[in-house]
């Protein structure tokens, strides 16, 4: 089968021809129709630090994706050939203390799928029956291919209370813009979304955004003046990986405000520990999805009126998928799919 790889230890990516998955007897193979470029695929091409540590070339790379069950495994249940199904991207041990207890998110021994093992940037993916999610019907097939991605963001989105809130995004990457329109779907008053893209600034404010901030022109003090806010933000989402956002967030938050922290900041990232201790903010890390109830909050909030639709910027087939990714790199797209049908 065809398969977009990880082909050597050195920066980029390719189109290859590797073996159609082997499926176990709790296994589902899956045909895929489309699938998504994920900001963890450009680090996979750029071959920076994370990925030399991390992936093992040569590998299929890919985990957000969207397709149709053409076989399954002796010990299935509960699926059937030709259903339309998506993939949660993180298999986890099952043994460990959190999976035992239902907290498979926070499962020590997670492998991620492109990452850790083979991807779904392919015609096939097999994938455990435990990470296959029926896609409802009457969403529409390139939103499926982005149910990772969104997942992420209605996780670190609905980790505290936004009926009311006052919220502040930093970073207006994909999951950043999806993070605002799911803020506003909450209820929040105010969403104001930070960074120094001006195209993903613009994307920001299509999704749902009430105020975009370019903080290389602009102070966020002076927009809380503008929005008539006296204390600062209710609830910060980190989404930008930014020691400078992150920081800027800090400055800005009310006191006893919240952080959800999704953004991976470098190690070397510092913080005023004073304002966190004085001032009694919560920073609550975010990693990937609550397995399965984010999956239900996603599909709920998408028949119920949230549209994400005006993420996804740009569509391929999928041998011209290094034109998404040159796009993706240079920060001029939201949501790249790749389409795997003929």
């Amino acid at each position: 089968m065809k398969a977009i790889i990880k082909p050597a230890a050195a920066p980029g990516v390719a189109l290859a021809t590797v073996k159609k998955p082997h499926m176990g007897d709790n296994d589902v193979l899956i045909r895929v129709i489309k699938s998504s470029i994920c900001g963890t695929d450009v680090h996979i091409d750029k071959w920076d630090e994370w990925a030399q540590r991390t992936i093992k070339p040569p590998m299929t790379i890919g985990h957000e994706f969207v397709g149709r069950i053409v076989d399954c495994g002796d010990n299935v249940e509960h699926f059937s050939v030709g259903e339309v199904v998506v993939g949660e991207g993180h298999i986890v041990c099952g043994t460990c203390r959190n999976c035992l207890a239902g907290r498979r998110h926070l499962c020590k021994n997670t492998l991620g799928v492109g990452v850790n093992r083979t991807g779904a940037f392919a015609e096939y993916i097999a994938i455990p029956s435990a990470n296959v999610w029926h896609a409802a019907e009457g969403i529409d097939l390139d939103v499926l291919s982005c149910f990772d991605p969104l997942g992420n963001a209605v996780h670190t989105a609905l980790s505290f209370e936004l009926l009311g809130e006052d919220v502040l995004i930093t970073g207006a990457g994909p999951i950043g813009c999806m993070a605002a329109a799911i803020a506003r779907h909450a209820g929040a008053r105010h969403v104001v979304v930070t960074d120094i893209n001006p195209y993903r600034l613009a994307l920001a404010e299509k999704l749902g955004a009430t105020r975009i901030v370019d903080v290389r022109t602009e102070s966020l003090t002076d927009v809380q003046q503008e929005l008539g806010m006296r204390e600062g933000f209710d609830v910060g989402l980190e989404m930008s990986g930014s020691p400078a956002g992150f920081s800027q967030m800090v400055d800005n938050l009310m006191h006893g405000g919240k952080i959800a922290l999704l953004g991976i900041l470098p190690n070397h990232t510092t913080i005023d520990w004073d304002k966190v201790i004085f001032n009694s903010i919560t920073i609550q890390g975010i990693y990937g999805r609550k397995i399965y109830e984010t999956w239900y909050k996603t599909t709920a909030m998408l028949q119920s009126g949230l549209d994400i639709s005006g993420i996804i910027t740009h569509r391929f087939h999928y041998t011209e998928f290094q034109q998404g990714f040159d796009l993706m790199k240079a920060g001029l797209s939201g949501k790249v799919i790749l389409n795997w049908e003929a």
